[in-house]
This record gives C-alpha cells, structure tokens and sequence, in this order.
C-alpha cells in the first residue's frame, strides 16, 4: 500500500465535533509510516486533550483494518510541542460536581434487558420530576441510541473553563450520552480492554452534565477490566443488578454482585430488578405465563441479602416501544407502572 492509499481509508474516519469533516481533512494524520505489512499512523492533537481522542484512535485502526492493513498501529502526539503521548489519561471528577447520585445498572450477563430496564428508570424518573441522564457504557453493544430514537445524531463539543466538553443529547426530559453516537451503524469498534475504558471515562467524565438528580450508567455485561476500572474511576454510588428468572441468569447474578462486594470496589448493591418475571397476553390481562420461572428473582434478592426492587413484565410493547425509539415508561400499560414503581422505590431508597 502506497501513503496516498492509507491516506483515502482515513479519509473515513469522521470527526463528529468538527462539523462532521474527516481527520485527513482537518490535518490530524501527522505521519504514515509503512513497513511491508505493518502501517503506522501518527495523529496529532492539540495540547488541551480532545475528549473524542479514544473515539477518533479506534476508528482509525478500525479503518485500516477494513482496507485490508494486517497490523495497523496508531500514535499520537501533541501538536503543540511535538512531545509523544504520555501513557495513560488523566481524567476529573469536575463534570460530575452537580451530580447527587450515579448509579449503575448492570447484570452477570447479556440478554437479560438490563439496556432496557435502563433506558426505561431514566424515563421513569424524568416523569416523577428528577433530573435525570444516563451514559451508555456497554461499549461493544450501545443499544441507546436506538432505544430513545436518537440514531445518526451527534453530539457537539462546547470549551468550558479552558476544557473540551461533550454536550449530551436532550430527549423525553433525560440527557443521553452513548459511545454509539460516536460510530457509524453497524461499524464493529475495534478496541482493546484499556483504549475502551478510556474511551467510556470520557463518555462519563468529558460531558457536560450540569445539575442532575440521577445519572445511569448503563454498564457493560459481565465482570471484566471495563467494569474495574470504571468503578475505581467513576464514582459511582451502588448499582441496581438486573437478570431475568431463569436459572442460567441468576447464577451469573452472583458473580455480578460479588464483584461490587469486593473488597477494592465495595459498592452498595440498591437492589435486584427482576425482568420478564411473567407474560400477560394483551387479550387476557389478569392472566399470568411464567416463561422464565417463577419468583426466581425473589429467591435470588433473599440469597443476596437485598431487596427485590421491581418485576417487569415480558410485554410485547417494551419490545415494540425500543424499536420504535419511544421507551415503554413514557406509555400509560402495565409495563409503564412497572418502571414508574421501580423509579419510585430507586428514589426513596436513596433519599
């Protein structure tokens, strides 16, 4: 390949701040270096850090990659002095000082609804008069987007007190922030445990915020580094886990709560949301069909020693409602008054 070559792969990668140009456009690629099959690709930034750095790094390897370049490297420096990179980002708290409470949702494992539970608290408790955003932090699977209807919208960037910050998007009385924002439908982010961690603080800790009663975050499944380093990062006042009734769920519940447990953690577990806890057909709605199990979630909240925040029903509309991008707790249904209940308890339950 021919630096002209790599140079027309990069023109792909988009700078969403910058009135949507490409980094070769705005002169951001500071070198390409090839050596047979590897490629090198230096970016340089300006001295105050670009809150979409991680973002704009990524995409960039993830460009190459399609274009066929077998092991790309991508590099940065500082423009303004020259001077390499320094390992690791430096990130504050300063965004989050008008924040009262961060809570995060997570669960054991994937498929459980824990993105849609999510999404639907932040409405429910937009409708009970709190201040309220949620950060989607499931970096390899940002469902937000699509859920709030929000798809193929970026956010722009506004410089507050000499620092770079990301302005959330604003729908249903909730401010939104998601790294889906950040990436075209159905691009794969090609990213290694700590450029994602990095890239999720700044989706965190480089958003204009402002005053809020509640922000969510929207955690990754499972029990990783991503889920260590945001906890010892953000922080973060306990979480709610979600899981459904099966077996298979609640087994992955405990290692979920374990990890918040942990010694170097020791986060406060609020409480377990039971999702799909039973099927009423729209037809017969004092019927109740125990797909998943019955009262596993109750048994699993005693086990644990915590409470059993809420039970969600499996609702054809939750589903057809995400889809839609029009979340479910926004609707009038019995699935509304789940999520309403479960905002409710979450907010005595902290005061």
């Amino acid at each position: 390949m021919t630096e002209n070559q790599i140079l027309e792969l990069l023109q792909t990668v988009r700078h969403p701040a910058r009135q949507d140009k490409s980094i070769v456009e705005l002169g951001m690629v500071n070198s390409v270096r090839i050596d047979g099959e590897s490629v090198s690709v230096t970016l340089g930034f300006p001295k105050r850090r670009d809150p979409l750095a991680e973002y704009l790094i990524g995409a960039t390897r993830a460009a190459l990659i399609r274009g066929g370049v077998k092991n790309p490297e991508v590099l940065t420096v500082v423009l303004e002095d020259a001077a390499p990179k320094k390992k690791g980002v430096e990130f504050d708290t300063e965004c989050l000082r008008h924040v009262r409470h961060i809570v995060g949702v997570a669960s054991g494992k994937g498929g459980v609804g824990k993105s849609t539970v999510a999404v639907n608290l932040a409405c429910a408790l937009a409708r009970l008069g709190f201040k309220v955003g949620l950060a989607d932090a499931d970096v390899y699977g940002p469902s937000v987007p699509l859920m709030t209807g929000t798809e193929g919208a970026q956010p722009m960037a506004e410089e507050v007190d000499g620092k770079e910050l990301i302005l959330p998007l604003e729908k249903y009385g909730v401010k939104w922030m998601s790294i889906g924002y950040f990436a075209e439908r159905g691009q794969a982010l090609i990213w290694r445990g700590p450029m994602a961690s990095n890239a999720l603080k700044q989706m965190i800790l480089q958003v204009k915020w402002d005053v809020l009663d509640f922000l969510l975050v929207d955690m990754p499944p499972g029990t990783g580094d991503i889920h260590i380093s945001l906890l010892q990062e953000i922080p973060m006042e306990g979480a709610i886990l979600v899981t459904t009734p099966q077996e298979v769920a609640l087994a992955d519940v405990e290692k979920g709560a374990s990890m918040f447990r942990n010694k170097n953690i020791d986060r406060p577990i609020f409480g377990l949301v039971e999702n799909m806890a039973w099927f009423t057909p729209a037809e017969h709605p004092d019927e109740k069909y125990f797909i998943f199990g019955r009262d596993g979630g109750a048994r699993m909240a005693e086990d644990l020693g915590i409470e059993l925040l809420g039970r969600i029903p499996l609702v054809q509309g939750i589903r057809e409602s995400g889809d839609a991008g029009e979340p479910a707790a926004l609707g009038t249904g019995p699935d509304a008054s789940a999520f309403i209940d479960l905002a409710g308890r979450l907010a005595s339950k902290l005061g």
